[in-house]
């Protein structure tokens, strides 16, 4: 477990459609399919409030509510289908570009340069490309930071997925292959970085009151790892000759696992634009192509930010009176099967205009 980093992905039924179609998926080692959700809120210490919103994978017709991917799987055989695919992969990175009507010209690190007609940024929150066409980004720290780990435990996950809201933030205990969980605990962030710095007992010892004696004695399997939380959308997803996807466009809290979602439909929305324009004449990377995809993600990329914003805020906190009016909407929520159907099919990324990639069609 020395060379695993802790990481794992929550795929939803449309970005598993998007590997699917790209030939990946079957590729990948251990996937955990995610066979029910449970929706808690309480304190550390305390357990769960009775209260709670409960979805299953019998109350939708495409199978599991979604899937769990190890980082390490995901990474090497995406690199192996794109090798694979007679993708020329380059590590490089960047440096400057200079576009025209024709196209964009890329200095690397190398000192080797690049005659391209588009420039997809696909270099994090933090885009230099970005930065050098001008595009700006709101958005806000929230105080938090996200601890992630993976543990092992002894009794078996029955692949449920579990989200235990506390006032410092969430905890989400993720299935995984085997007696193994994902674990995304968010803290304060000045607690999170004394708990990060604590050894592997002390660690253990401030998670076993969020995370409970639900699945027996549990261990550490595979390395630490923290990041701060912020929601941050750039101003534009276009530039000349420059498209934004992934964290490049937007970086919302991981409270509904959407992050990593969120990138492969713009991939996806992207892949599709381009190859029309292509199939049409157009060049692929002019304005009035590269905006079909900005219209295309934006509407769907805000809505996601202002509904984990707000999921976020109502329910990081200890405040008495939202306290009892969150666990009554749990309950309500739970208690309407077509409510809780809606929902399943929006997390899992079935509704609305999809790309046919995220459809599980090939372009």
């Amino acid at each position: 477990a020395n060379d695993f980093d802790g990481r794992s992905y929550a795929f939803a039924i449309s970005s598993m459609r998007v590997l699917f179609a790209l030939g990946v998926w079957p590729r990948l080692k251990d996937v955990q399919p995610i066979l029910r959700i449970k929706v808690t809120d309480g304190r550390p210490g305390e357990g769960p409030s009775p209260l709670m919103l409960t979805f299953d994978h019998g109350e939708i017709e495409e199978g599991p509510l979604g899937y769990m991917v190890e980082d390490r799987h995901l990474r090497s055989e995406l690199l192996d289908a794109a090798e694979d695919a007679g993708v020329t992969q380059m590590d490089d990175r960047v440096i400057e570009h200079n576009a025209d009507r024709s196209g964009a010209l890329a200095s690397l690190g190398s000192g080797a340069t690049r005659r391209v007609r588009l420039l997809v940024a696909c270099d994090g929150q933090k885009s230099r490309i970005a930065g050098r066409v001008g595009i700006r980004r709101m958005g806000w720290s929230y105080g938090q930071t996200a601890l992630v780990c993976t543990i092992a435990h002894e009794q078996p996950h029955q692949g449920i997925a579990h989200q235990f809201f506390v006032p410092a933030g969430p905890l989400a205990i993720l299935p995984l292959s085997g007696h193994r969980s994902s674990i995304v605990w968010t803290e304060r962030a000045a607690r999170a970085e004394t708990v990060q710095a604590m050894s592997e007992g002390d660690y253990l010892d401030e998670l076993r009151p969020r995370f409970g004696r639900f699945l027996g004695e549990v261990a550490l399997a595979g390395r630490r790892t923290a990041y701060p939380l912020r929601l941050s959308i750039a101003e534009r997803f276009i530039a000349d000759r420059v498209a934004l996807v992934g964290d490049a466009a937007h970086v919302v809290h991981p409270l509904a696992g959407q992050g990593l979602n969120a990138g492969l439909k713009d991939v996806a929305a992207l892949a599709e634009v381009v190859t029309d324009a292509r199939r049409r004449g157009e060049d692929i990377g002019r304005p009035e192509v590269l905006k079909r995809y900005e219209q295309w993600r934006r509407f769907d990329t805000m809505a996601l930010a202002a509904a984990t914003d707000g999921f976020n805020r109502l329910f990081s906190n200890d405040a008495t009176l939202l306290r009892g009016l969150r666990d009554v909407g749990l309950a309500l929520t739970n208690a309407m099967p077509g409510l809780r159907r809606t929902l399943i099919r929006e997390a899992a990324g079935l509704t609305g205009d999809l790309p046919r990639l995220s459809r599980g069609k090939r372009l």
